[in-house]
């Protein structure tokens, strides 16, 4: 596999702490310290659109191009529901008490995870929290999402991976132990048997979900794993780190 560098993006005042597919086909966003929320075309990724500006820092974003929206966490624990189309329309709904750390869509809902140890599930169409679940007493850092087991991975501040059935979020187990003493980053493999993790203690590790055992374990970097990623044929896994 062969990797090329096309081209630098420069523009933030302060780090960089999310990424996530844009609106168009050939377009990504980006946020981070300065709360900017910014739009690139991958056809002139010289100049950077500004979307958004809010008052705290963004550590999470999602896109939701059927809606022309994009829902941004900050680190006070606000979620940013912006409109584009109706900028009016745009709020930001103080719902965390603390940093919202990754968001989630699956179909009409957005799912959310929060400092304050709460997973909670919003309504596409209206932007409004419609139900939560405290999970644990610390940070909940990031998820996932199963199609084929319509099941929800959870990594958590406590070292623990959760379980749950993305609809009625009923917890199905919990892998304890994970990573020490965080959970940062998780994926799952297609057809959902396996799962991928990644913590503060710099170790990549891959889970039997039959079993609930893990299968191999590797010291992939010298300090926190933060992020997961297939490569687009799914012959690899790349893996971000502080």
């Amino acid at each position: 596999m062969q990797i090329t560098k096309k081209h630098t993006c420069t523009g933030h005042n302060a780090a960089i702490y999310a990424l996530c597919a844009g609106l168009q086909p050939h377009q990504w966003l980006s946020a981070g310290g300065d709360g900017w929320v910014v739009a690139w075309d991958q056809q002139d990724p010289e100049t950077g659109r500004l979307l958004a500006s809010v008052e705290a820092q963004v550590f999470s974003l999602l896109a939701l191009p059927e809606h022309n929206t994009v829902v941004a966490g900050n680190m006070n624990g606000g979620v940013h529901w912006i409109n584009l189309s109706h900028p009016e329309l745009t709020r930001n709904i103080q719902h965390h008490q603390k940093g919202v750390y990754d968001l989630q869509q699956v179909g009409n809902h957005v799912f959310s995870v929060g400092g304050d140890g709460i997973l909670s599930r919003w309504d596409v169409l209206t932007g409004r929290a419609l139900e939560s679940l405290h999970l644990s007493n610390k940070s909940l850092r990031c998820l996932t999402y199963s199609p084929e087991l319509n099941e929800l991975a959870i990594g958590a501040s406590d070292g623990n991976i959760y379980l749950l059935d993305a609809n009625t979020f009923a917890i199905k187990t919990v892998l304890k132990n994970a990573h020490d003493p965080s959970v940062f980053c998780l994926l799952y493999k297609p057809g959902g048997k396996q799962l991928f993790s990644g913590g503060r203690d710099a170790m990549l590790r891959l889970w039997n979900l039959e079993s609930n055992t893990p299968i191999n374990a590797w010291p992939a970097h010298r300090f926190t794993l933060n992020h997961l990623v297939f490569s687009p044929d799914g012959h690899y896994l790349a893996t971000a780190s502080r």
